[in-house]
């Protein structure tokens, strides 16, 4: 499970708020290690300048800044010339068919990474492909899942580790993390640490069988790095406490590697005054998927007959709408604008029903092939 060592040359760039349990824990473990820490500026715009400058080994981020990684790189590959593009795609494939085969990322492809990654599809280099690069480079995804593309892409072309981690406050922070060079591996949070114990507890009323073939229930964490209880809340702490386990509220599958794959939660399910069940979570992941906003905050409650949705626009993206729509004003008269309003509107719907239509489709697949089997 000991896969990278600190000391006192690495350096963490603290992203995380600072009263954010898992930011609090890195830090006090470069403390005890004399290592360096550096703090963003604040602005999302310049974070890749901010870690271009500090050169980071240790970087923490939730999936959503992850993914605008992603889409920069993206963007940056397909702006370039018919050659550019062709290399890269080219040493993407042969690197990551390395990868897949069980080769470690740092010596998957060496050429490709000095030649194409660092000197020729990257010249100018910004992003994390260059602040991050290295054996001892690690980026650790939290907060919500991190799409098995995304987690893979970046794997091959920044040169680094990134891995998935899962824990709460109740937790002192990580509780799972994936590792490594282990490619299958991808979408889940990894194994537990060595410092706890974790299981999962049937959940009958929502079909979740721990004891079947794929084990499937709540996970529940015992261990040291267990809170004592919450603060004048008697009533909340026996809830979550049995028998010295944890109840997370979350859902997870474990994978044949022993590896948890977060699936569903158990948790902050509420009926509308219609009787329909919601998961705010996952409709907040769902919507969050949308390029063009920065967060969506959805609020319920069982007296209405229906949710409401705060979204914040990501900036970047609404400006240049405006500008290829010949919309003028700055950002905050833009967001008042009828046209940038119906259109943020469009884009959540237009996503949703993808997400909607596909997964129908993929129901019908599935029900197709039962039936056939059958």
């Amino acid at each position: 499970m000991i896969f990278f060592q600190l000391n006192a040359n690495d350096v963490y760039l603290s992203f995380l708020p600072l009263a954010h349990i898992f930011d609090r824990l890195i830090e006090e473990c470069f403390f005890n290690h004399g290592a360096s820490i550096g703090f963003w500026r604040g602005d999302v715009k310049m974070l890749s300048e901010d870690i271009g400058e500090l050169k980071p080994t240790i970087f923490c981020a939730v999936p959503r800044v992850l993914e605008r990684i992603y889409s920069g790189l993206q963007q940056k590959i397909s702006a370039g010339d018919f050659i550019k593009r062709n290399l890269f795609n080219l040493a993407y494939s042969y690197k990551l068919r390395s990868m897949n085969a069980g080769i470690e990322h740092s010596k998957a492809s060496p050429r490709s990474d000095k030649i194409v990654v660092s000197k020729y599809v990257f010249p100018f280099s910004l992003l994390l492909s260059r602040g991050l690069e290295g054996e001892g480079g690690i980026k650790l995804s939290g907060g919500a899942p991190l799409a098995p593309h995304v987690e893979a892409y970046l794997k091959v072309v920044t040169c680094s580790h990134v891995l998935q981690g899962y824990g709460l406050t109740e937790t002192c922070g990580g509780s799972f993390v994936s590792m490594p060079n282990e490619m299958d591996m991808l979408g889940t949070m990894g194994p537990p640490i060595p410092n706890l114990d974790a299981r999962l507890v049937s959940v009958p009323e929502m079909n979740y069988d721990a004891l079947s073939s794929k084990p499937q229930g709540e996970v529940c964490i015992r261990g040291d790095v267990l809170i004592s209880g919450y603060h004048k809340r008697e009533d909340l702490t026996k809830e979550v406490l049995v028998d010295g386990w944890f109840q997370t509220g979350d859902i997870g599958e474990w994978q044949p590697d022993v590896s948890m794959k977060i699936i569903d939660h158990k948790k902050n399910i509420f009926k509308l005054s219609q009787g329909e069940y919601v998961v705010v979570e996952y409709l907040e992941n769902v919507y969050g998927l949308v390029p063009d906003i920065d967060a969506v905050w959805i609020y319920g409650n069982s007296f209405e007959s229906c949710l409401v949705g705060v979204v914040n626009p990501y900036k970047q993206a609404i400006e240049h709408y405006a500008e290829t729509h010949n919309i003028s004003g700055d950002f905050d008269s833009l967001c008042e604008n009828p046209k940038i309003k119906e259109y943020i509107l469009g884009e959540l719907n237009r996503f949703f029903f993808l997400l909607y239509y596909h997964s129908i489709f993929k129901t019908c697949q599935v029900t197709s092939k039962q039936k056939v089997d059958g």
